[in-house]
């Protein structure tokens, strides 16, 4: 099979809206130039995110029709939970309805006032978690650049020292696979053993966030000595050995809409978590997820890990980054697992950075194109300001990619020399973290 060619063909298609230039400048206007408050009936192309807008498979829309809606014990329950069991190694099984939730149930059994949790990068969600424990949400990521094998690593030597020093204060220690923050780059497996090992040293839980673990296993066996002839399941396998536990968001590496996964080896822990689950998310057998939900889960948890299926989804994004590089658009290359990143500095060079200048360009990008994407970092003091070009799985063809590259050079072109871009007039909320959802804004002068 080709790299590059999609392991499936089309049973069903659904029409993508084409506004006037007219019409979107309207409607970003209304939507005050927030790409998270635009309707989704006014794009054309959506690079938002990857969660929970994959393409399900007829597989899954098959299993769906099975889903037993039964409050306590259903049998999608049952198969939900051999399928994370299988995959995982891992004995005791909770459903939540995302990631997120994940997080708030394991958080709440055991982050407290002061607690330190250490991450190679948290997502904005696990550390507004933490911070509602009054815990603390601690980076440790290698520094490094995007060209090595694997920029996702945790630093090792910053784990050994923080636990040492702070060894009390730590209830428990993460790896992601793969962060947003981190723009989708892999962590290697030796990274993920040796800080399994320092853990176990140390009598603290080593839990792995595996929202992509798929993706990263594809890239442990594209670039990790040994691994090249191993199965992504057989990877993703001894990825997880080495943790005591995982959170997974179904909505990216399950190819679901919805759903999400807290597993551990550690009954203890288990009952820990048990309680917040039900007065958070519902009985343990359904945890906030419908019958038909936790059916398609079981069925893509298999799915994303096919070779197939990830040969091609690596390549997807690698002619994505190629389009771009040919059109000369300036971006954090090579390219992670789940979007395309791009430098917003040097596409909007003269925007003062205290005027956004991602999401100037992000809202210039829809007038022209009608395709919503991500600013990244304007409210991160010391982040790069960054746009993300989120690819959901089995959506678009490289018809649509190549449409996408063409307009952002198109853009690039013509704002070039734009001096000025947006100020923010709102936020609803005080949190940095989350103005870039909640805010409001207006460009300083005409479009």
């Amino acid at each position: 099979m080709e790299p590059g060619m999609e392991p499936y063909r089309v049973k069903s298609v659904e029409e993508i809206p084409f506004l006037t230039a007219k019409e979107r400048k309207d409607a970003i206007l209304k939507a005050d130039f927030n790409p998270y408050r635009m309707l989704a009936s006014n794009i054309t192309i959506d690079l938002i995110t990857d969660s929970g807008f994959s393409a399900m498979s007829t597989k899954q829309w098959s299993a769906m029709m099975l889903g037993d809606e039964s409050y306590a014990g259903s049998a999608s329950f049952e198969r939900y939970q051999s399928a994370v069991q299988d995959i995982t190694g891992y004995k005791y099984v909770l459903p939540a309805h995302q990631g997120r939730a994940c997080e708030k149930v394991l958080f709440n059994a055991l982050v407290t006032e002061g607690s330190v949790i250490v991450n190679n990068n948290h997502y904005d969600s696990t550390k507004t978690n933490i911070s509602l424990n009054k815990g603390i949400a601690l980076d440790i990521a290698m520094v490094t650049d995007d060209t090595a094998d694997f920029p996702g690593n945790m630093d090792i030597d910053k784990l050994k020292k923080v636990l040492e020093e702070k060894g009390e204060e730590i209830p428990l220690v993460m790896i992601t696979v793969t962060n947003n923050k981190m723009r989708g780059q892999p962590v290697s497996m030796a990274n993920i053993k040796a800080a399994s090992y320092v853990c176990k040293a140390h009598g603290i839980p080593f839990i792995l966030d595996g929202c992509r673990f798929a993706e990263n296993s594809w890239f442990i066996k594209e670039r990790e000595d040994g691994y090249g002839d191993m199965t992504p399941r057989e990877i993703a396998k001894e990825m997880f050995s080495y943790a005591d536990g995982c959170m997974i968001s179904a909505k990216k590496d399950a190819n679901s809409t919805m759903g999400g996964v807290l597993a551990m080896n550690s009954e203890d822990l288990y009952d820990q978590c048990v309680p917040y689950v039900i007065a958070t998310e519902g009985h343990t057998t359904y945890g906030g997820l419908s019958g038909r939900d936790l059916e398609a889960v079981a069925v893509g948890l298999y799915e994303v890990l096919d070779e197939s299926y990830l040969r091609y989804r690596r390549a997807n994004l690698k002619f994505f980054e190629e389009e771009l590089i040919s059109q000369g658009v300036p971006g954090v290359f090579p390219a992670g697992g789940h979007a395309i990143y791009l430098n917003a500095n040097k596409l909007c060079p003269k925007i003062p950075a205290d005027e956004f200048p991602g999401l100037t360009f992000a809202g210039l990008l829809y007038i022209e194109s009608g395709v919503r994407c991500l600013d990244i970092g304007s409210f991160s003091p010391n982040a790069s300001d960054l746009i993300r070009l989120a690819v959901p799985r089995r959506v678009y063809t490289t018809e649509h990619l190549k449409y996408v590259a063409r307009m952002i050079a198109r853009v690039a072109e013509k704002n070039k020399d734009r001096e000025t871009g947006l100020t923010m007039t709102r936020s609803r909320t005080k949190s940095a973290q989350y103005k870039h959802v909640t805010g409001s804004f207006k460009m300083k002068e005409d479009m």
